[in-house]
């Protein structure tokens, strides 16, 4: 009995002692004003906060592990006069170490957790922020921003294409969006771009820009507009619908029909280095003088590549005579009506008043006055469209592709470097190239350069510019002479202004203008795959477009 005795006193303090330590690591961890219980075993109820069935407190415990009181004690302590708390302790357990580390401030996280406005003392100050960058990016691409930053070796983050996208969304293109991606799909892709512009001109977004190929891309957001679908001559525009549009019934026969035509050539010493007789520089030189137009776009030569075109807006006289001639590639000049590239050369202009003339083939004056029938708002080159008040067009059977000419076959085939190129020409169905002498180096026919020209000049039927205000070439007058046409009263107006300054007479062959123009038609009926009809709406459906060209409808759906 005595050893059952000691047995159990000894166990009973060694309860109490596992009981006191029990306390004591509790005490560490409750939550202040939440009392202890004197029995766990009892099961306290405890109101459930959001007003449903109550819990019990032996239930709550679990859920609540480790949320105990720190204002209460252990009954065993109680009884023998001890007692702990976060600051004393009685029992024995704590050291006064143990009570001096706890009594100190809490270090600070110094390894990037923690709050940042909040100093050492708890203490809340104010955040600081960094100013963001304005009209720059960040920059990341440590000199090669064409490679991506921070992707490791052999990681492919290539963004899934439209049509996965679409397929996990389920989504249905509406029918009544066309987007650029229907452009690209049907014209660019298909080589069928002329390099006119008029869809970077026409995008209310300014989401399309022009690509390092010369070519049309897209450079943010497409909103579905349907807009340079619509007015891309070899798209949604029925540039013939345009042609009656622009100059009437009878503008659709023939070389359409103009108010007169004359064979003219400017008296002067520069004309050396025009095309033919100088007289677009002649009319745009007047119009300057007379205070008829702040400026002309042009086309001149590129500083890098030599008979590359680019488009130039000349203020002065002696800017045009520099550009004075003919360089057989696309500008995109539609493109380059944003008068903000062009603020250094109209200082003190205000932007509604500016007076414009655009040099151009006929398929941008196509697309230039389709542009200008509708009060739309064209972004960044709004001011330009609507500040263009004369339109001249150059007759175009066809133009080429920059590298294609001039790279593989002047360069490559005919050992004929751009550099020592003076002068180039296309005349009665002859590509004609001089060299700085003036001496002709090529005399071909034109066919022999078929590879490089645009492919979409094919489907053209507009050789003498319908839409134009004056159209000049040189078929139908004799050398050093140009052909021009009047087609409206601005361009009469333009024409009477430089009259004084043209030696000219009646268009000395008209038939050979006519003809020209019959073959440039029939050229285009037998590569349009769509019906020419000037009678039809302005505007052709990519529904209609695809059935006659056999394109993709919804083409992203497909991943392109």
């Amino acid at each position: 009995m005595g050893t059952d005795s000691e047995d159990e006193r000894s166990e009973s303090s060694d309860e109490r002692a596992g009981a006191k330590r029990h306390a004591s690591r509790e005490d560490e961890q409750r939550f202040p004003h939440v009392p202890a219980s004197d029995d766990d075993d009892d099961a306290v109820i405890v109101p459930d906060a959001e007003g449903g069935a109550s819990r019990s407190r032996e239930n709550t415990d679990h859920a609540r592990e480790g949320a105990i009181a720190t204002d209460g004690g252990n009954d065993a302590a109680e009884a023998s006069g001890e007692s702990c708390s976060p600051n004393t302790c009685t029992c024995g357990e704590k050291t006064a170490a143990d009570t001096d580390a706890e009594s100190e401030t809490p270090p600070v996280a110094t390894d990037g957790a923690g709050v940042a406005n909040v100093d050492e003392m708890g203490e809340l100050g104010d955040l600081e922020f960094t100013e963001p960058a304005e009209n720059v990016s960040q920059d990341v691409d440590n000199g090669s921003p064409d490679t991506r930053v921070g992707i490791p070796d052999g990681v492919d983050l290539e963004t899934p294409d439209y049509s996965i996208r679409s397929q996990m969304n389920d989504i249905e293109t509406p029918d009544e969006k066309t987007w650029f991606m229907e452009l690209d799909e049907a014209v660019i892709d298909e080589g069928r771009c002329i390099q006119c512009g008029t869809c970077v001109a026409a995008c209310p977004s300014d989401s399309i820009g022009i690509g390092d190929d010369g070519l049309p891309e897209l450079v943010k957001m497409c909103t579905g507009c349907s807009m340079c679908w619509d007015f891309c001559p070899r798209g949604g525009l029925r540039y013939e619908r345009q042609w009656k549009i622009t100059g009437g019934e009878d503008n659709v026969k023939g070389a359409g029909d103009p108010i007169t035509e004359f064979s003219a050539k400017v008296e002067d010493d520069w004309t050396d280095k025009a095309q033919d007789g100088g007289v677009v520089t002649g009319v745009l030189a007047t119009l300057l003088e007379e205070g008829e137009i702040d400026g002309a776009l042009v086309a001149t030569e590129s500083e890098e590549d030599a008979w590359k075109a680019e488009s130039f807006l000349a203020t002065t006289t002696e800017e045009l005579i520099e550009n004075a001639g003919t360089v057989y590639n696309q500008t995109m000049a539609l493109g380059n009506l944003d008068l903000e590239q062009w603020k250094h050369k109209l200082p003190d202009k205000s932007w509604d008043e500016l007076s414009l003339a655009v040099v151009g083939t006929p398929c941008e004056i196509e697309g230039l006055r389709a542009l200008q029938d509708f009060e739309w708002d064209y972004q960044a080159q709004d001011e330009g469209l609507r500040a263009v008040d004369y339109r001249i067009a150059l007759m175009c059977t066809k133009n080429f592709n920059y590298r294609k000419l001039m790279g593989e076959q002047l360069e490559e085939k005919r050992d004929i470097a751009p550099e020592e190129i003076g002068k180039m020409d296309v005349l009665n169905g002859k590509m004609m190239v001089y060299d700085h002498d003036g001496e002709m180096i090529v005399e071909e026919d034109i066919e022999n350069f078929h590879d490089a020209a645009l492919k979409g000049c094919d489907e053209c039927a507009d050789f003498t510019g319908f839409c134009s205000d004056i159209t000049v070439g040189s078929v139908g007058s004799s050398d050093e002479y140009s052909s021009v046409i009047i087609r409206t009263e601005q361009g009469m107006k333009a024409w009477e202004l430089t009259e004084p300054n043209l030696d000219y007479h009646d268009l000395e062959d008209k038939s050979a203008v006519g003809k020209l123009q019959g073959w440039d038609k029939k050229k285009a009926f037998e590569s349009l795959e769509r019906p020419f009809d000037p009678d039809a709406p302005r505007f052709i459906e990519y529904k209609d477009h695809a059935e006659n060209y056999g394109t993709e409808l919804n083409p992203h759906d497909f991943g392109h």
